[in-house]
């Protein structure tokens, strides 16, 4: 049997939660080393670490270049775009951007142009029309640095597709992440050919998810975490799916053997693919993460392809 490999598409670690820190309070030391290890060994190949602000970027590239397996983004979340005119010079902060995507490329580990998008359940962090303006903008950086987007999308498709199609020539391809929309909203993005859609635990909550996530096509599709965020609940839906398990203890008992009670990571996207398996009746969870990988390979790293489409040409499936 081949082994299962996975990419986590979204981890947040530059979060102080990977630092000990939760709500202000250290409870215990750093430990992103301790949750690689556990990642490693369930089959994570690759992670990218999320950039959201011009110092989240910053500090994302500091991360990845911690380790081989690591990339990041460059990008400021929509929630965060009022950074670019409140930095009093919104022309240099976006040159800011350039240059450190520019440096992350040359330094092979910058895959993707985000987290970038639109957020309507929380625009009391940011306003929708600066929301839309700063959008519009990284697609710019798509555009002269040829990278693929990593995209934010929540109670904002109608906006958010608008702007997509006013502007699918300048990006080459996409991931809409942590999606938790409705059918429609689905079919809005698959109706771009070169947008996939990204699932973990928040788009896996309730029955109504499961529903959405089955009109997914497998080969439209990648998996994260989010982590530290977006979990599977033992209250979810999904949860009757979840072979993978690993012992948790709460923050204050701090144990390295040991997920922290609460706190996603990457190691756990091996639970998004049983889910997803799961719920679409896919008994070969091989053969749904190589299409996966394939995928994830597809838009970030291209120059893998070769190797992938082999091992899905061995198994009797056809790369697209």
């Amino acid at each position: 049997m081949a082994k299962i490999r996975m990419i986590d598409i979204a981890v947040n670690f530059t979060d102080g939660m990977f630092k000990g820190i939760y709500n202000g309070k250290q409870c215990h030391l750093a430990d992103i080393s301790t949750v690689l290890s556990r990642a490693w060994s369930a089959g994570v190949d690759r992670i990218i670490v999320t950039g959201g602000s011009l110092e989240e970027s910053k500090n994302a590239l500091a991360i990845a270049e911690t380790d081989a397996r690591l990339f990041c983004t460059v990008g400021v979340h929509p929630t965060r775009c009022s950074e670019f005119e409140e930095s009093g010079d919104p022309d240099k902060h976006f040159e800011a951007l350039l240059s450190l995507a520019k440096e992350g490329v040359e330094k092979g580990k910058v895959v993707a142009i985000g987290e970038c998008g639109l957020d309507y359940d929380r625009i009391h962090f940011c306003p929708a029309e600066i929301q839309k303006k700063y959008f519009v903008k990284q697609f710019e950086l798509a555009d002269r640095m040829k990278l693929p987007m990593f995209l934010h999308m929540r109670a904002a498709a109608s906006d958010f597709c608008h702007i997509l199609e006013q502007n699918k020539e300048r990006f080459s391809a996409g991931v809409a992440h942590s999606f938790t929309g409705t059918a429609e909203d689905r079919d809005k993005l698959l109706s771009f050919n070169n947008l996939f859609i990204g699932i973990n635990g928040c788009s896996l909550k309730m029955p109504e998810n499961l529903d959405v996530v089955k009109g997914i096509p497998i080969e439209r599709m990648m998996i994260e975490t989010d982590s530290p965020y977006c979990e599977i609940k033992n209250t979810h839906a999904g949860i009757s799916y979840v072979r993978s398990l690993w012992p948790s203890k709460k923050k204050e008992k701090y144990d390295e053997q040991c997920l922290v009670k609460g706190r996603n990571e990457p190691c756990l996207v091996r639970q998004v693919l049983e889910v997803v398996a799961g719920c679409k009746g896919i008994a070969n969870q091989d053969e749904l993460s190589t299409t996966l990988y394939h995928n994830t390979c597809r838009v970030f790293f291209p120059q893998d392809l070769d190797s992938v489409a082999d091992a899905l040409i061995a198994r009797g499936q056809s790369p697209m």
